[in-house]
This record gives structure tokens, C-alpha cells and sequence, in this order.
């Protein structure tokens, strides 16, 4: 089996599904970034913000943890590895299988043999 918590994944991708959320990962894998700080780089009330860090953090794509009066949001990578591991593993089994269909209709030519053009080798 590919993951051991296929829920886990159900909810990763779930997460990525929506572009704002995949655009807060994106600036996140840069370092950890204060939410209110976050909020102000995009076109949305914050409560959406809010709504979007709530998904992400469920997915475990990110933590939030209280630094004062500011809650700061960080990246957690492991779930886009897993996600990561899943696709490499059908991107090779469409590999292989394309290639095997290519081999099937223009199957590998034989080299052609060099010839001695009448010359015996010497013992």
C-alpha cells in the first residue's frame, strides 16, 4: 500500500484542491509567518484566511502556535512528502506502461551484423 492513512491523504489533497491555500504554502515554505501578516498578502477578509489556516492545519500541512498576541503559522512538510510519494509511485507505472506500449507497435531494430567482407581472421 502507498500510505498506511489514506485519510491522511484524502485531506492533503483536499487542502491543495483550493489555489489561496496552495498560495499560503507557498509563501509559508519561506519560514513561519505571523497570520494576521499572512492575511494582509492576500485579497480576502481575514476571517476566510482564518478559514483556509483552519483546512490547512487539519490536513497537518501547517502548525500554529501563540507568540504573544500573535498566532504564527509554519510549514509541516511531512503530509506533502507522503502526497509526493503517492504521485512518484503512478507517474512510474505510467512511465512503464507508456513505454511498453510504444515498444509493442515499434518494437527495437536489430542491429545489423558487421560483415568480414571475405577476410578470415588470423589464429
Amino acid at each position: 500500500m502507498l500510505t498506511d492513512q489514506p485519510q491522511d491523504l484524502d485531506r492533503t489533497f483536499a487542502a491543495l484542491a483550493d489555489p489561496t491555500r496552495r498560495e499560503i504554502l507557498g509563501v509559508l515554505a519561506s519560514g513561519e509567518v505571523a497570520a494576521g501578516k499572512l492575511a494582509e498578502r492576500f485579497p480576502i477578509s481575514a476571517p476566510a484566511i482564518s478559514r483556509h489556516l483552519r483546512v490547512l492545519e487539519s490536513a497537518g500541512l501547517i502548525t500554529r502556535r501563540v507568540d504573544g498576541k500573535h498566532r504564527r503559522c509554519r510549514l509541516e512538510p511531512r503530509p506533502l512528502w507522503a502526497a509526493a510519494r503517492w504521485l512518484e509511485f503512478y507517474r512510474q507505472f505510467w512511465t512503464q506502461s507508456l513505454q511498453q506500449l510504444a515498444d509493442h507497435f515499434d518494437p527495437p531494430k536489430p542491429t545489423p551484423r558487421r560483415r568480414n567482407h571475405g577476410r578470415r581472421k588470423h589464429d
